[in-house]
């Protein structure tokens, strides 16, 4: 009996799963998606950016420029803490964190804070920003391993 050779890797079926998890966000600049798995590969939980519950999509501004009171950043919860927040089990020690987009200061804080053991990023585009600096420095002190994404030469076509 032959094995199959054409599955995908936990990996890329945990960043895809985060980057489809994105695809929710209705921001028009950026769609980011996390997935959390278990030590034993389960998924406790995802998440994307977008306003908390409640607050209606069209009720609040997706603009990049401006006051802070007029500005997306003032509003809007990024995929690891919807993620974080989402979670209705028991613990999120030693779990890992699958995101599209390399978290930012605050985000940091909350995957410290959850006991998430592992960071697995795909893009790093604001790594010379104050908050992403930020952000690698807390999680190298409290020990949260960083592991940027190998992508695979694989592409994968979903229709839906």
């Amino acid at each position: 009996m032959s094995k199959r050779k054409d599955y995908i890797s936990w990996d890329e079926y945990f960043m895809g799963i985060a980057y489809l998890s994105g695809l929710r966000s209705k921001d028009p600049n950026s769609q980011v998606g996390c997935c959390i798995v278990s030590e034993d590969n389960r998924i406790l939980s995802v998440g994307y950016n977008g306003f908390p519950n409640g607050c209606n999509d069209d009720d609040f501004p997706w603009e990049r420029e401006g006051s802070p009171l007029d500005v997306k950043y003032t509003y809007v919860a990024h995929s690891e803490l919807n993620a974080i927040l989402n979670f209705r089990g028991y613990t999120l020690q030693n779990s890992r964190i699958y995101v599209s987009l390399f978290p930012c200061n605050e985000c940091a804080k909350a995957i410290i804070q959850a006991g998430i053991k592992e960071v697995i990023y795909d893009s790093d585009k604001y790594a010379n920003t104050d908050a992403v600096i930020a952000s690698k420095k807390m999680l190298k002190a409290a020990k949260v391993k960083v592991t940027h994404y190998k992508k695979s030469k694989r592409e994968v076509t979903l229709e839906l």
